[in-house]
């Protein structure tokens, strides 16, 4: 039985694809649930496959034995067609795939259309931020190794980069990820996504911060949709006890932060 399993992972992986999940061994085994199991067991102890969600199997080829997984790109998009959550690569991750990779992130970072716990395989690890409203996000497809994957616009990274600020890190992590950014942003695309998909503090800051980053620019249309939204004044730093040293009267941003871009 065990040999069968390992020839059934060898013809999927010489097919091209990197991922089965535990229903679609047992029809192709003819076996049992249990059978089945304890087959895979075996090879996952041989460093054959991972199990990275419960019945979703992840081929491990000898190239990557050694990280313990392969690369998220080439499977995070099987994954989630297995839980049937909506999703799209975002944040860091998202900035690293658009150039901005001066800094590549520790983590493969998803958003999801519901509330999922992180996925740690190996040294690989992929952790999912949850948006209520996923119809309205704007995305674009790039191809993997394994096929393609659903991406965050350079425009929606920049938004989400503000929107999950625990995710992206410190704010000068999230200016100078802007900044490299910041030649693949489109005025024009900012807009229309500010105007479909995002709150008003969170159009303010990512205005404040494009401006002190020297890319006023791209953020003057921005400035506009703040102004005829009758904002409310908020802080650049929600959370931080540092004090306001400055009141940008245009964003109506209390700025409680020194931001520095990093070279």
């Amino acid at each position: 039985m065990e040999a069968r399993a390992r020839a059934y992972v060898e013809g999927i992986l010489a097919s091209g694809r990197r991922t089965f999940t535990r229903s679609e061994a047992e029809a192709a085994l003819k076996s049992s649930a249990v059978a089945t199991y304890h087959s895979l067991r075996r090879l996952q102890k041989q460093g054959w496959v991972v199990m990275p969600r419960r019945g979703f199997y992840l081929i491990v080829d000898p190239e990557h034995r050694q990280l313990g997984a392969q690369p998220p790109t080439v499977w995070i998009d099987d994954l989630m067609r297995f839980h049937g959550v909506p999703y799209y690569v975002g944040l860091l991750s998202a900035a690293a795939m658009h150039g901005a990779a001066q800094q590549q992130p520790q983590e493969f970072q998803v958003v999801a259309g519901s509330v999922l716990r992180p996925v740690t395989v190996g040294r690989v690890r992929i952790r999912f931020f949850f948006r209520r409203r996923m119809d309205v996000v704007v995305t674009e497809q790039m191809k993997t190794a394994s096929g393609y994957i659903l991406v965050s616009t350079p425009e929606m990274t920049a938004f989400d980069l503000v929107r999950y600020r625990k995710g992206a890190g410190s704010i000068d992590h999230i200016a100078t990820v802007l900044a490299e950014l910041a030649e693949r942003l489109d005025a024009k695309k900012l807009l229309a996504v500010a105007e479909k998909t995002e709150e008003l503090p969170v159009i303010q800051r990512l205005g404040y911060l494009l401006e002190r980053i020297g890319h006023g620019e791209l953020a003057r249309e921005l400035a506009d949709v703040v102004r005829a939204g009758k904002p409310r004044t908020i802080r650049l730093e929600p959370k931080s006890a540092e004090e306001v040293s400055a009141r940008d009267a245009k964003w109506h941003v209390l700025v409680n932060a020194t931001i520095e871009v990093e070279a």
